[in-house]
């Protein structure tokens, strides 16, 4: 997941930047060079040009859907019914997982909604 952002970021600050997108592009592939079919797959081969950074655009826009999507999964897994036990130990102090976090859960999204949705009244 951090990987995800990490990626996300990086690639939407260094490539629009005129040449530095080429210099972000290829330290993009230079990482990903120890792989030997994924520079193919991903970059479109060795040579940095305007299909790369077509690419590497889409990425960019497509990365925070994923980590949504991965966030989501992750809520989904944590509130099924049973979860509150995941290493198995028959206790009586058992807390209820799912009201409480749920509402914490609900709570925060509301927060993040109000940040950005009503950012310009900040």
């Amino acid at each position: 997941m951090l990987l995800i952002f990490i990626v996300t970021a990086f690639m939407g600050y260094v490539l629009p930047w005129g040449q530095m997108s080429f210099w972000g592009a290829t330290v993009i592939t230079n990482c990903l060079y120890f792989i030997p079919g994924l520079i193919n797959w991903v970059c479109g081969g060795f040579i940095i040009a305007d299909p790369t950074l077509k690419r590497f655009f889409v990425l960019h826009c497509i990365f925070p859907f994923i980590a949504l999507a991965i966030v989501l999964i992750h809520i989904f897994f944590a509130h099924i019914h049973g979860s509150t036990n995941p290493l198995g130990y028959d206790a009586p102090l058992k807390i209820p997982f799912y009201p409480n976090l749920l509402t914490a859960d609900m709570q925060g999204l509301h927060y993040v909604l109000v940040i950005c949705l009503f950012q310009s009244l900040l």
